[in-house]
């Protein structure tokens, strides 16, 4: 085996690592797969003899990475107010594979993929890598040019954000109840059930992405939620069951085959607090379901 090789295969026992980290960086797939590959390509062109630590390094590689992929999207999205709804991971309702496990570890959830994506990219990256992957700050403070006390502060402040995150109910089997109620409630159009199964405050983002900019909303409230009963009627008929960030959710199907969206639900005591439903065609295009097609 030459050195290029050895390398390669050292790289590959820290991608799934790697991608855990991207994905709670970036909150995309399809981003997260980008940064992974400019650490390799980084990797390959570094003289590594020194490292002691090639997982660390290569953490500390895709934290800079991901640090300016957020200090760029920040820059374009600050011309945008459209909703924006995270990229989900979905998985068959009755378990996850092995790479999906590495980027649901530790619960990341949409609903805080969302808080997430409040912070600043220097919160964001101390936060995620302190907190989520218990990296030093002494490590985190030359990445975001700050002293070390100085990024802690960034941790701290990211923290008490992220405390706001709704923590859904653990039990899935429960939750997939209560998703199915809420299911049932659009098929038959029975404004009451919905409303019943909505919490009183909860919260529908709905992200269309560029070809769909008018189906970009956020809704507040259960019976504004339960009005949209129309547009859930066509979508439940359709919804398969599945796991969307390891909590309860749904895949709506069209009738050539292709999905036409992915609804992922925060349920906490009983009730639907978070709906959060990606409808961009060109996302919907990149997200790998043929685990859920029988």
């Amino acid at each position: 085996m030459n050195d290029h090789d050895w390398l390669a295969e050292r790289f590959e026992e820290h991608r799934r690592h790697l991608s855990a980290v991207a994905y709670r960086m970036l909150g995309s797939v399809t981003e997260a797969d980008d940064a992974v590959q400019e650490a390799w390509l980084r990797l390959s062109r570094s003289d590594t003899s020194d490292v002691e630590n090639l997982r660390a390094w290569l953490t500390t590689v895709v934290g800079r990475v991901c640090l300016n992929m957020l200090r760029s999207r920040k820059s374009r999205r600050e011309e945008s107010l459209d909703t924006h709804v995270p990229d989900p991971i979905v998985a068959r309702a009755d378990g996850t594979d092995p790479e999906q496990e590495a980027l649901m570890a530790d619960s990341v959830g949409l609903a805080l993929l969302v808080v997430l994506d409040r912070l600043t990219p220097a919160e964001r990256l101390a936060f995620v890598l302190h907190d989520m992957f218990a990296v030093p700050f002494d490590e985190i403070a030359p990445m975001v040019g700050r002293t070390s006390a100085a990024a802690r502060q960034l941790a701290s402040r990211a923290r008490r954000r992220v405390q706001g995150a709704t923590v859904p109910d653990v039990d899935i089997s429960r939750q997939r109840e209560v998703v199915d109620a809420f299911l049932a409630a659009a098929r038959s159009g029975d404004f009451e059930a919905l409303v019943a199964v909505l919490d009183p405050d909860v919260v529908l983002r709905a992200d269309g992405g560029a070809l769909r900019p008018g189906r970009s909303v956020v809704v507040r409230g259960a019976k504004a939620v339960a009005e949209r009963a129309s547009g859930f009627r066509r979508f439940a008929g359709t919804a398969q069951p599945a796991l969307v960030n390891g909590a309860a959710g749904v895949v709506g199907w069209a009738p050539n085959g292709k999905p036409f969206s992915v609804v992922g639900f925060t349920v906490r005591g009983d009730k639907i607090v978070e709906m959060d439903v990606v409808i961009d065609p060109e996302r919907l295009s990149r997200l790998d379901l043929t685990d859920l097609i029988d």
